[in-house]
């Protein structure tokens, strides 16, 4: 009986022992904080940013969960080692510094990406207001389009916090940008060459002292200002406002371009209400000798396909047509200045029109201020 006493007594001492010092072999916080950290890692999207980190991070972290299961049962003392303990330490410790990278990478992206999607819609806006000043949509067609839809991308990838995927987004619109100001640069550069405006400037005063040696009306029309200007005996008597072809900032080149043509022309005829799909319309001789002649160089050129004709029937004309609001290489003046123009001119009246008048004329203007633009991002 001594002895069994003594057995049960010890059991008793070793399990209040076990009570007081025992502890299992790994502790749970430290799963839990392995489990945060993975979770970390994937929300700061380490596959894709640091797929070398994280995949050495989940490798480890696999095979020593799979040991923790194994050894789930097993209890130690408070003074032993244990191996795995150590190694899950080790794992959280290197887990740990790689989130803290990717932290400061991710912040950092962020005010790039931000930085850059925002300069993105700002010059979008200008972009589109410039292009609308100078009648350069027609011209840009779907790459304006495009363009607009890779801004909203970038947005949008920010938005979801997938910055490099914003950064890419934002540098296809940058170099769509840049795209698309090199082909207004090209279309209508000639609005900034100082010859072809001194030529323009030569045209217009011709009219200008033809008006005045013979006490006659005649009309310039800038094209760059929109502006029509009737001159009484070498004097400016009126300016309107006018609505050009739907591409009508290019030279005029063959029918149906929607530009609206330059040079030097003359009233035919003057056509009232009734005798005109618009409210009045002043008809002008184009195409003339020099127009045909250009048509003809361009044609054997191969600038113009052989099916091209050079078309006719430009006109200074009002609004009446909504069906014909843009028009398609006309001058369009609203109803009220068009009755005064139609009024104040005779079939023979010279009619010239040019691109622009100065060198701060407005296509001019707004083309340097996207060129200025187009490197900001």
């Amino acid at each position: 009986m001594a002895l069994d006493q003594i057995h049960k007594t010890l059991a008793a001492v070793i399990c209040i022992l076990c009570l007081m010092g025992c502890v299992q072999a790994v502790p749970p916080d430290l799963l839990v904080a392995l489990e945060a950290i993975d979770q970390d890692l994937i929300a700061l999207r380490a596959p894709e940013a640091a797929p070398e980190e994280y995949g050495q991070f989940v490798r480890q972290w696999v095979s020593l969960k799979a040991r923790v299961q194994l050894d789930d049962d097993l209890i130690t003392w408070p003074w032993e080692s244990s191996d795995l303990e150590n190694e899950l330490r080790r794992l959280y410790i290197m887990g740990e510094r790689t989130v803290s990278q990717l932290h400061e990478r991710h912040t950092s992206q962020h005010r790039t990406a931000q930085a850059k999607v925002d300069r993105l819609e700002e010059r979008l806006h200008t972009i589109i207001s410039k292009v609308e000043s100078i009648d350069g949509r027609i011209l840009l067609g779907e790459k304006a389009v495009q363009t607009g839809l890779l801004v909203k991308q970038a947005r949008s990838f920010f938005e979801q916090k997938d910055f490099q995927r914003a950064m890419q987004a934002a540098e296809k619109a940058d170099s769509a940008f840049k795209a698309q100001v090199l082909l207004l640069s090209q279309e209508l550069g000639r609005y900034a060459d100082e010859s072809r405006i001194a030529y323009w400037q030569s045209l217009a005063k011709q009219t200008i002292d033809w008006s005045r040696i013979h006490q006659s009306t005649a009309i310039v029309v800038s094209k760059a200002d929109r502006e029509l200007t009737l001159y009484k005996s070498g004097r400016k008597m009126l300016s309107y406002p006018v609505r050009l072809g739907f591409n009508g900032m290019l030279e005029k080149r063959f029918q149906g371009d929607g530009a609206t043509p330059e040079g030097r022309y003359r009233v035919t005829d003057k056509r009232g209400q009734g005798q005109t799909q618009f409210y009045r319309a002043l008809d002008l001789d184009y195409p003339n000798a020099e127009d045909r002649r250009r048509f003809d160089l361009a044609k054997k050129s191969g600038k113009i396909g052989p099916a091209k004709g050079i078309g006719g029937l430009i006109e200074i004309h009002g609004a009446d047509n909504e069906l014909l609001a843009q028009t398609l290489g006309c001058i369009m003046l609203d109803n009220p200045n068009m009755a005064v123009l139609y009024e104040g001119v005779s079939v023979g009246t010279p009619v010239t029109i040019v691109g622009a008048l100065t060198k701060e004329n407005a296509v001019a203007l707004a083309l340097s201020e996207l060129v200025q633009r187009r490197d900001e991002i």
